[in-house]
């Protein structure tokens, strides 16, 4: 506790290797905070740096925190194909307004093995006409992988972007069965 008998923020850390490489995973108390695509050195130390700057406090190296075991957990068992939903407290405070709305709307209402539409999303949320500003909200989702973005695909049935990379994103894809597993 701090002297104003207020718990000070913590910030704990951990790579995890997967399919799809070195995922970097960070929470807080309230929950998993940030999860960071391709978690190597150089990528990791921005994503440390960005993190201290927006919450305020230097995480920490940690991976056997309880803040983090559960996340751990399930991470390991949904690239394994054992785990089908994320069960987690997470942590919103890096996203707000109407990026936090269609995240949170694309966490409960998009299941494992489906996808949705970037207007479709928009929809769901009241904003018709949104597709474009969903595709950004994907853009800055904190905490890929966990909240699905990689479900969200072109109306046209074109796969779309995606921050982990097209590759990750097919990847991703056929874990779930959506798409074939990739020849190369």
């Amino acid at each position: 506790m701090d002297s104003h008998g207020q718990y000070e923020q913590r910030v704990v850390w951990a790579v995890v290797g997967t399919g799809i490489g070195p995922l970097l995973l960070a929470a807080t108390r309230e929950g998993l905070v940030n999860v960071v695509f391709h978690a190597t050195d150089e990528v990791r130390g921005s994503a440390l740096e960005r993190l201290a700057s927006r919450l305020g406090t230097e995480p920490v190296e940690e991976p056997g925190s309880p803040l983090l075991a559960e996340a751990i957990r399930q991470v390991e068992a949904y690239f394994a194909s054992e785990r089908r939903d994320f069960e987690l407290p997470l942590d919103w405070s890096l996203i707000s307004g109407f990026n936090r709305e269609v995240l949170r709307e694309l966490a409960a209402g998009v299941p494992f093995g489906s996808v949705v539409g970037y207007g479709d999303l928009a929809r769901r949320v009241g904003r018709p006409g949104a597709a474009q500003a969903v595709g950004m909200a994907m853009g800055a989702n904190p905490l890929p992988v966990v909240v699905p973005c990689h479900r969200v695909v072109e109306s046209d049935g074109g796969i779309g972007g995606f921050g982990g990379g097209l590759k990750t994103k097919r990847h991703l894809l056929a874990l779930e069965g959506i798409l074939p597993e990739p020849l190369f």
